[in-house]
């Protein structure tokens, strides 16, 4: 016996005692056809358990019923982290009976135009911006929505959204600030990220930096690879005597768990010699040798969002809008006075 899902068209067709067309009309409300022969076809694929594969939703609503998700993977990413955003972008495309299809590679300008004009995606959520992204100007005119998970400094006619990354940057160092703390440091991304100009590092490094000017700290900043022994060398330079650091602030999710062992082979006590916050997801914040207090990233939240943006966009014309969430701060204990 073969499966619910290998019932064809012509099949449904014969068991309602109509022909394929009609049903194809049922299937696309593309003509206006009798309400007892629109029930008598309907009860037929309910009792056979036909689904329309994708190429004849496609064909009957001029839609693929799939979203592309631009995401790049390059070697400087944290894959766990950047995976919540794609499942919940996935979940959340489910809900509305979309796909999803991952567009990986570290493509060119034309992506969005290439997968939206051969109709194999409705529309496109673009990650890993930029903050003078080249894609921009193409994304402006592809012929079907687009919403941005992040924020380029030119977004002039685009929708975005995304965490406020300058707010977040600022809340770090303030609440260090507030604990009394004078000399801190901000353990960054990887080196790469900054140099790619990758728009979140930015947006938080400028925010840290203005507000620790602000408060008339003593700050510094350090870019860090993820790996043990880059995590190792970061600190060596954090931690000179003559910086004095009390605080640190730490946008690095992949190296939060070597730094806290290093801490630890360093025999300094997490908050008592040296306090520490976080920029990450809760569960990561959570799960680490000591609970760290951390502005959520919130992958599913964000994600939910960008699918919700671009339902609307496809459903109606909608004007260009920039969501920015507020950031949370969440205090897990790892951060007291110096």
């Amino acid at each position: 016996m073969r499966g619910a899902g290998m019932i064809t068209i012509k099949e449904v067709a014969r068991h309602a005692g109509v022909s394929m067309s009609t049903v194809s009309y049922v299937l696309s409300g593309k003509r206006t056809i009798s309400e007892e022969t629109k029930r008598r076809v309907e009860r037929s694929i309910a009792a056979l358990g036909y689904h329309p594969n994708a190429g004849a939703r496609a064909l009957a609503s001029n839609r693929s019923q799939v979203l592309g998700l631009v995401v790049p993977l390059r070697s400087d990413h944290h894959l766990p982290v950047l995976m919540q955003f794609v499942s919940s972008i996935a979940a959340s495309a489910r809900e509305h009976d979309y796909d999803v299809l991952l567009l990986t590679k570290e493509a060119g300008p034309g992506e969005a135009h290439r997968v939206t004009a051969r109709s194999m995606t409705d529309a496109v959520i673009v990650m890993d911006v930029e903050s003078n992204d080249p894609r921009v100007p193409e994304l402006r005119s592809v012929d079907a929505p687009v919403v941005l998970l992040g924020m380029p400094d030119d977004n002039e006619g685009l929708s975005c959204v995304d965490l406020d990354f300058a707010t977040a940057g600022r809340q770090m160092a303030a609440h260090l600030a507030d604990l009394g703390h004078r000399r801190i440091a901000l353990i960054g991304s990887a080196p790469a990220v900054y140099q790619r100009g990758t728009s979140y590092a930015q947006r938080l490094l400028t925010g840290f930096e203005s507000e620790a000017a602000k408060r008339e700290l003593s700050a510094s900043v350090h870019p860090c690879d993820p790996g043990y022994d880059a995590v190792a060398a970061c600190l060596d330079d954090v931690l000179r005597a003559d910086h004095g650091v009390t605080g640190l602030a730490v946008h690095n999710e992949a190296a939060l768990g070597a730094l806290l062992l290093e801490l630890r082979r360093r025999s300094l006590r997490v908050p008592d010699d040296l306090s520490v916050i976080t920029l990450c997801p809760d569960d990561v914040a959570e799960n680490q040798a000591v609970p760290l207090t951390s502005i959520s990233v919130p992958a599913d939240e964000l994600g939910a969002i960008a699918v919700e943006m671009v339902m609307a966009r496809l459903v109606q014309e909608q004007a260009p809008e920039i969501r920015l969430l507020q950031p949370r701060l969440t205090d897990r204990g790892s951060t007291s006075a110096p």
